[in-house]
């Protein structure tokens, strides 16, 4: 069981607005709900509300990623790494620039192979109920790839396109991403 209880006192042995013997003085000193002080005061501008939900208008993303190179047919170079990914939203919108970093590293017939990519782009995001957001984006940029084959060089053109969804328990800072 819970319990409230409010009081409230009213001295009404004088005026409020003590020294003074003015007629104004008296009537406001007879009158208990009018406070002279209150007033003059201008009311606080009413404060509205901008979203139910908590969206960040920076974003960062360290995670892993599996790699899997084409060198030729019957030719696969399995890589395992790190990518980095970072996004601004304008003004906590909707649409945003985008950008990643993916470093991976492998074995190719014995030879260690590397691969580093940098690519930027656009990110459109729906925040959900519940702490999800949905996203796509879509980034283009360069690559690099060692050891150098015969089959072609070391630079080449890249580009992503996919989706994921971010979940943010709680409305907290840090979360957790799937993405394709």
């Amino acid at each position: 069981m819970f319990a409230c209880s409010v009081g409230a006192q009213l001295n009404s042995a004088g005026p409020l607005l003590l020294g003074s013997a003015s007629p104004a003085a008296t009537a406001a000193g007879a009158m208990p709900n009018a406070n002279p002080l209150a007033l003059s005061a201008p009311a606080d501008p009413p404060q509205g509300v901008y979203g139910v939900f908590q969206d960040f208008n920076f974003q960062a993303y360290a995670g892993y990623t599996c790699f899997r190179f084409y060198e030729v047919p019957n030719l696969t170079d399995n890589m395992n790494g790190v990518n980095f990914s970072a996004v601004y939203y304008p003004r906590g919108g909707w649409l945003g620039p985008d950008g990643e970093l993916i470093a991976a590293f492998g074995s190719q017939s014995g030879v260690t192979s590397k691969f580093a990519s940098g690519m930027g782009g656009v990110r459109l995001r729906h925040s959900a109920p519940r702490g999800l957001e949905v996203w796509v984006h879509g980034l283009v940029g360069g690559a690099h790839f060692l050891p150098q084959t015969a089959y072609g060089g070391l630079n080449a053109f890249s580009f992503e396109a996919g989706g994921g969804v971010d979940l943010t328990p709680h409305h907290r800072r840090l979360g957790y991403r799937l993405q394709v």
